[in-house]
C-alpha cells in the first residue's frame, strides 16, 4: 500500500479513525467512572467494551514505515525492551487479576507499554484534525464530570483524601486542552474559549484542593501558552498589554503573599506547598533499590519495600511510585528511561528550533513539558496526554511537516478537505 499524503486521506483510514477515537473516548469514560464511583461492575464492562471498539482494525491505522534511520532503530529497541518488561513478569501473565489490571488500569497497567505504537500512525491533515477533535471531546467531558462530582471538588473537608483523587483523575481529561492552546490560531473562537474555559477550570479545581504537582503543570501549560500567543499574534500591542496585566499581577500577589496564610483556598495550597509528603515514599525506595535494579528494573511486577505510606495498606510492599522517572525506572530501570529520552530530547529540539510552523513548535515543547512532568506525575499512562507526547514525537520527526509553511498549514486546518 502506497503511503498516503499529507492532503489526502482514504475513507477506510478516517472511518477508523473515528471508530479508534469512539474507543477511548468510552475506554476512559468507563476507567474514571469505575474509579470514582464506587460499587459497580458495570462501569468496568464499559471500559472493556472501548478497549474492543479501540483496538477493532487497529492494524489497518498502523503504517510500519519511519522517516528517519534514527528513530527506526532507537524506537525498536526501546519498544523491544518494553515487551521484554512485560514478559519478565513470568507466570502471572496467566492470571485474571493480572490480565484485569493489565487491561483495565490505565495508569500502571499493561496498556500504557504500547502507547509508543501510535507514532506509526499514518500522519496527514486528517489524522491532527481528527486528534484535535477528540481533545475538544475531553474537554467537553471534562466539565460535565466537574458538574456531576461537584461537591467532591469543593469538599470543605482538607484532607478528605477522595476529593484530591477526584481533582487528579479529572485532570486526564482537561491536561490535553494546552495543546490546542499551544496552536491557538488553528482553531475556531468557539473552540478557543472553550480551551480557555477548561484550563482556568482545571487550575481552579488544583488550586483549592492544593494538587501541587498539577498546579505546576497547568501552570506550565499557561506560560507556553502565553509565549506561543506573544510570538505569533498579528496584533502587536496586545502582548504588551497583556505583559503588563501579569506584572500587576504579580505585583499586587507579592505585596499581598504575607496574608495568604489567611486565605481558606490560597492558605491551605501554601500549607501544603510547604509539606514534603513524597520524601518518605522517595527514601524508602532508595534505600531497596539494589544496582541491577537500578540498571534494568525489576519487571513488570516490581515492587519495593515501603510501609506505613498508604491507607489501609495490604502489604508492605508498593508498586507503583508517584514519581514518574522513577516508576519508570522501577519496572524498566535505567536503560528504559535512557532509552525513552534518545527518542524525545532529538524530537523536541528539531520541534522547537529546526521548524517552520507552529504545529512542529507546539509537538516540541509538548515533549519538553513531558518531560519536564515526569518528576512530579506519572506521565506515562494510558491517557490522551501521553499519547499526545508520542504524537508529538512523530511530528518531530517528520521533516515534511516540520518544513510547511505556516500559512499552508493553517489553510489547511481551517478547510475541509476532499476524501478520496
Amino acid at each position: 500500500m502506497l503511503q498516503t499524503t499529507f492532503t489526502e486521506t482514504d475513507k477506510k483510514q478516517l472511518l477508523n479513525l473515528n471508530i479508534f477515537g469512539l474507543g477511548l473516548v468510552i475506554y476512559y469514560v468507563g476507567y474514571l467512572l469505575s474509579m470514582l464511583i464506587e460499587g459497580s461492575s458495570l462501569y468496568t464492562f464499559v471500559q472493556l467494551a472501548g478497549l474492543i471498539v479501540m483496538l477493532f482494525k487497529i492494524s489497518d491505522l498502523l503504517f510500519f514505515k519511519f522517516e528517519n534511520a534514527y528513530l527506526k532503530v532507537v524506537f525498536i529497541i526501546y519498544f523491544f525492551w518494553l515487551m521484554l518488561t512485560i514478559l519478565r513478569a513470568g507466570s502471572s501473565i496467566t492470571n485474571y487479576y493480572f490480565i484485569r489490571s493489565f487491561f483495565l488500569d490505565a495508569q500502571y497497567g499493561g496498556i500504557p507499554y504500547f502507547v509508543p505504537l501510535i507514532l506509526l500512525f499514518r500522519k496527514n491533515i486528517r489524522f491532527y484534525k481528527k486528534l484535535f477533535d477528540l481533545i475538544f471531546i475531553f474537554a467537553v467531558l471534562y466539565i460535565l464530570f466537574d458538574i456531576r462530582f461537584l461537591s467532591q471538588l469543593l469538599n470543605d473537608e482538607r484532607s478528605n483524601t477522595q476529593s484530591q483523587g477526584v481533582v487528579e483523575m479529572l485532570s486526564e481529561l482537561s491536561f490535553p486542552i494546552g495543546f490546542t492552546l499551544f496552536t491557538f490560531y488553528y482553531h475556531s473562537r468557539k473552540k478557543q474559549l472553550l480551551a480557555v474555559l477548561t484550563i482556568l477550570l482545571a487550575i481552579l479545581f488544583a488550586i483549592i484542593r492544593a494538587r501541587r504537582g498539577l498546579i505546576f503543570m497547568y501552570s506550565t501549560v499557561f506560560l507556553f501558552s502565553y509565549l506561543f500567543f506573544i510570538f505569533n499574534s498579528k496584533r502587536k500591542m496586545w502582548p504588551i498589554y497583556l505583559t503588563g496585566l501579569v506584572t500587576i499581577l504579580a505585583i499586587f500577589y507579592i505585596s499581598t503573599a504575607y496574608k495568604i496564610e489567611k486565605n481558606p483556598i490560597l492558605g491551605y495550597a501554601l500549607e501544603r506547598g510547604t509539606e514534603n509528603t513524597r520524601e518518605a515514599v522517595e527514601l524508602y525506595f532508595y534505600d531497596d533499590m539494589k544496582t541491577n535494579d537500578w540498571i534494568i528494573g525489576r519487571g513488570y511486577n516490581g515492587e519495593y519495600f515501603c510501609p506505613s505510606v498508604d491507607e489501609n495498606q495490604v502489604t508492605n510492599y508498593r508498586p507503583y511510585i508517584e514519581t514518574g522517572y522513577l516508576q519508570s525506572i522501577l519496572k524498566g530501570g535505567l536503560v528504559s528511561v535512557v532509552l525513552f529520552l534518545l527518542i524525545a530530547i532529538p524530537a523536541l529540539f528539531k520541534g522547537i528550533f529546526l521548524s517552520k510552523n507552529i504545529l512542529s513548535k507546539a509537538a516540541g515543547v509538548w515533549i519538553l513539558m513531558a518531560l519536564i512532568n515526569l518528576y512530579p506525575a506519572a506521565v506515562t499512562k494510558f491517557s490522551l496526554q501521553y499519547l499526545l507526547v508520542w504524537i508529538s514525537i512523530g511530528i518531530c520527526y517528520s521533516e515534511k511537516i516540520r518544513n510547511m509553511p505556516e500559512k499552508e498549514l493553517k489553510e489547511l486546518f481551517k478547510n475541509q478537505l476532499k476524501i478520496n
